[in-house]
């Protein structure tokens, strides 16, 4: 790891870092309940308490921010840290899309269900240069049973979503490719990523079916014990997916090249966002330890729409 800061300690399970334009960094505490800013001298903000599971944010094109909403985890101590893992919890209140002003901390919930399909988990999203929003739905698991995942899109205006692709298992991380012909969807227990073309904003491309129904086709796939979270694209493509387990980031090319694994120092490694000058500079949330980390970056990353410009 080259030149490796720790902005943050004390957070509760962070994830989704928002790298905003004046330094600081907006993210959620997953089991804190709340998003937070981090500001570059390290104090932390509470920009709003988000009852559930706040689990991924973005800056939408009205400068407001965009969460994800899984509705709430249950927790399990593991090996010194506290992680999600336990059966969905008594309190859980239902998958939801939600916007927060940051200035005032207001939320709003946009979206609870698809067609008559209930949002259960939503976990991961990003920003087309239209305004569409795309995310994903991890599901919930149960004591015997687990929901199968799926990803959306919310068309520009916020008014109506329609479904991406239904049948994964836990998808998770989710990017766009440079020319956003291409949506790049993480699951986690295979840690295998997906790519699907795009006909249009929002469509998935129809496509030859590998085996039962896939809209999408697999690039990579990791051996081992390792499980994929949340994601970033750099700007040549090469996709960055944080890797639980191992505790890494994998950075993956477009032709499922593994380009590189580098390490983090904690297994709950959950999500990278990418910021400071030229963009080479990535954010990286090291969950198991409560810490938002900053390190220099070999490629720069992708200018997000809305963010980065």
């Amino acid at each position: 790891m080259s030149n490796v800061r720790v902005l943050a300690t004390d957070l509760q399970f962070p994830e989704g870092p928002v790298v905003m334009p004046d330094g600081s960094v907006v993210l959620v505490e997953i089991r804190g309940r709340r998003l937070t800013r981090v500001w570059p001298d390290g104090r932390k903000e509470v920009v709003a308490e988000i009852p559930g599971g706040p689990n991924g944010a973005a800056i939408g094109p009205d400068g407001k921010c965009y969460i994800c909403n899984n509705g709430g985890f249950g927790w399990i101590p593991s090996r010194g840290a506290i992680m999600p893992g336990a059966p969905e919890p008594h309190e859980y209140i239902g998958g939801s899309i939600q916007r927060v002003d940051l200035a005032t901390g207001k939320i709003e919930t946009l979206f609870d269900k698809c067609d008559e399909h209930p949002l259960k988990g939503p976990n991961d999203l990003v920003f087309d240069r239209h305004g569409g929003l795309w995310f994903t739905d991890l599901g919930k698991r149960r004591a015997r049973d687990m929901d199968v995942g799926a990803f959306y899109y919310i068309k520009p205006g916020m008014k109506e979503i329609v479904e991406g692709a239904f049948g994964m298992l836990s998808p998770n991380g989710i990017g766009l490719s440079p020319d956003e012909n291409t949506v790049y969807v993480a699951e986690t227990p295979t840690a295998r990523l997906w790519a699907f073309d795009l006909s249009a904003p929002g469509q998935v491309k129809p496509r030859e079916v590998i085996y039962r129904g896939e809209r999408g086709k697999p690039i990579a796939g990791l051996g081992g014990y390792q499980m994929f979270d949340s994601l970033a694209v750099e700007a040549s493509g090469n996709v960055c997916v944080a890797t639980l387990i191992s505790g890494c980031i994998s950075v993956i090319a477009p032709d499922g090249t593994i380009v590189e694994q580098v390490p983090t120092g904690d297994r709950l490694t959950t999500n990278i966002a990418f910021g400071g000058p030229e963009l080479k500079t990535a954010y990286i949330t090291l969950s198991g330890k409560g810490e938002l980390i900053a390190m220099d970056w070999a490629r720069p990353g992708l200018p997000l729409n809305f963010l980065n410009k």
